[in-house]
């Protein structure tokens, strides 16, 4: 980037002496770059300076091209630098996949999900979640998991005692105590 803006003031600088260079020649009785600098009868003009005009022309035509020149190089650099950011956020994006491929990997694969959870039961008070996916609920986990029944059995031999239940949340994986106990509700959990 820095490079880039010093080419760019590079650019700017040259602009500035072309812009000076007009200028010049307009102070000359508005003598541009190609009208004749000698008289009717072939002699210089003498309202102008013959020599400031000339050198003037040559130092714009010499600018121009230096111009032209950096103006080349400036593309090439910023053409450069858009690559190495579209390089740069290609890395990153990939990254990015890699990391999340990498995480949906580690995580256990969930045997159950909670559909529902009644307010103030022992699921709510836990934290338990609607749409939490169960990996483990104490010792059953997607290993030994067969239907419900299990789960049922877990929760009848742990009434009043905590269970360690472990669940994917939002890609993430959370741990929740539940405690398995009688409610105004129907069940141990709700």
């Amino acid at each position: 980037v820095s490079d880039v803006q010093q080419l760019v003031r590079r650019k700017d600088e040259i602009e500035a002496q072309i812009k000076a260079c007009y200028e010049l020649l307009e102070g000359q009785k508005g003598v541009g770059m190609h009208e004749p600098l000698v008289d009717a009868e072939g002699f210089p003009r003498a309202d102008i300076d013959v020599y400031q005009v000339r050198t003037a022309r040559h130092n714009i035509i010499c600018l121009q091209n230096d111009h032209k020149a950096l103006m080349k190089q400036v593309e090439e650099a910023l053409h450069k630098l858009h690559a190495r950011e579209k390089e740069k956020h290609a890395k990153d994006e990939a990254e990015a996949m890699a990391e999340a491929m990498r995480q949906s990997q580690s995580l256990p694969q969930a045997f159950a999900k909670v559909n529902a959870v009644s307010p103030g039961s022992p699921a709510s008070v836990s934290g338990l979640q609607v749409d939490d996916e169960i990996v483990e609920f104490g010792s059953v986990n997607a290993n030994n998991f067969q239907n419900l029944q299990n789960i049922a059995t877990v929760v009848q031999h742990s009434e009043g005692r905590p269970l360690s239940v472990t669940v994917i949340r939002g890609g993430r994986r959370v741990h929740v105590g539940l405690t398995p106990k009688r409610w105004a509700g129907k069940g141990l959990l709700g």
